[in-house]
């Protein structure tokens, strides 16, 4: 009788990570290093460069949360590391950008309001991570961010230097301007007033070429006149806030009022009809 010989044994294949999945992270770490070059532009007070290394970071913050979802590479991993990249590009990129801008001037106060900035972002970081993964939200809520995030915060707080850029030093570029956005916004970071998210919106289809002809529109103006458009975009996003509370508060009072008619219908006379 013949032996057959024993096949010799497979080791299993190492099984590395697709290239798809990296690519969230990859975006999150240009947009660190691209808040980590605005701190570099800023010190050798190249002030427009800065603010354009910023926007950078914020359209890549944008992108890789989307990018991640769609290739289906969320990870824990990404969302500290996104969660980190964003308290450097929004939280201490533009509070040293305005330190050194114009908030050196007022002294330890100037120093005092930035950290202040600083500080809310890192706050308002750590109570979004805390509120990841909770399913005890209503349905209307997942449309709304709690508080100003943190991009948004970044944009508004630089309104000042934008609007500077756009109608020149005097007005803008005083410390007292400065610090009343630092103030202002970094309570709204802490705060918890509900703020439009868009992250769920769902454009229709008879909308999809009127949005993509404002999305046109929208690159010609930041092409054409860059400080102008940016200012008016921030002003913007300030008029919706109170319009994000008031369709919060409808949407709120809609559920409640939905979730109080069984309880209405519970009774005597609903007792008969059974």
């Amino acid at each position: 009788m013949f032996r057959r010989r024993p096949r010799p044994r497979r080791h299993p294949r190492i099984t590395g990570l697709s290239i798809n999945r990296l690519i969230p992270n990859i975006l999150t770490l240009l947009a660190l290093c691209a808040g980590l070059t605005s701190i570099r532009f800023a010190l050798h007070a190249k002030w427009e460069h800065a603010v354009v290394a910023i926007v950078l970071a914020g359209i890549l913050d944008g992108l890789d949360g989307r990018v991640a979802r769609l290739l289906q590479g969320t990870s824990k991993f990404g969302a500290e590391l996104d969660s980190l990249s964003d308290f450097v590009c929004f939280g201490v990129a533009p509070a040293m950008l305005l330190y050194l801008w114009t908030m050196q001037a007022a002294g330890g106060y100037g120093w005092a309001l930035v950290l202040l900035f600083a500080v809310c972002c890192a706050l308002r970081l750590a109570r979004f991570n805390t509120m990841l993964g909770q399913p005890d939200l209503p349905p209307y809520a997942y449309n709304f961010f709690t508080g100003v995030p943190a991009p948004g915060a970044a944009g508004l707080v630089m309104v000042p230097m934008t609007l500077t850029f756009e109608f020149g030093p005097g007005i803008f570029d005083r410390p007292v301007v400065a610090a009343v956005f630092l103030v202002g916004v970094a309570f709204l970071m802490v705060s918890k007033i509900p703020t439009f998210s868009g992250k769920r919106v769902r454009v229709p289809h008879r909308w999809v070429l009127p949005v993509l002809l404002l999305v046109g529109l929208l690159a010609a103006c930041l092409v054409s006149d860059p400080w102008l458009t940016l200012s008016s975009i921030g002003l913007l996003y300030l008029a919706l806030i109170p319009l994000s509370i008031r369709s919060f508060r409808r949407l709120r009072q809609q559920a409640e009022a939905v979730g109080a008619e069984p309880e209405a219908v519970v009774g005597p006379d609903a007792a008969k009809k059974e």
